[in-house]
């Protein structure tokens, strides 16, 4: 019986897997214990390199004071253009049997068919077309 020896497999394990005469030709034929994949290292080590550049910053109070005056300044005028508009849109005359036209066809509530009036200007059919679209 011809072996050739390996780091891994010795001979006698050889010879008992098959009681024949064996040429082994290259170290690769002879079994090794493979290595199982790991699924779930991968991401740990990509976690790992992302917090490691992260760096923890002190919010400054002077920083913070003026992210809330900017925001406060925002919200007021948003709300003082929303309240011009309502006024704006309070002057627009409509008729009753224009919002009863449109609740009816439409099947909304009032207040529904009256604001889609207000923001055509008391135009019907720019009010039903904003309406189905």
């Amino acid at each position: 019986t011809l072996f050739r020896s390996c780091n891994t497999c010795s001979p006698a394990k050889m010879a008992a897997e098959g009681d024949v005469e064996l040429e082994l030709e290259t170290e690769d034929s002879c079994e090794r214990p493979t290595e199982k994949p790991r699924k779930h290292d991968s991401g740990a080590a990509d976690l790992e390199r992302v917090t490691d550049y992260a760096e923890e910053k002190e919010i400054q109070s002077s920083n913070l004071e003026t992210a809330m005056s900017v925001i406060g300044d925002r919200r007021t005028r948003e709300q003082k253009a929303k309240q011009e508009r309502e006024k704006e849109l309070a002057k627009v005359t409509i008729k009753r049997e224009d919002v009863e036209l449109i609740m009816n066809e439409m099947e909304i509530p009032r207040a529904v068919a009256e604001r889609s009036l207000r923001e055509h200007m008391g135009n019907v059919v720019k009010a039903l077309i904003a309406l189905t679209d």
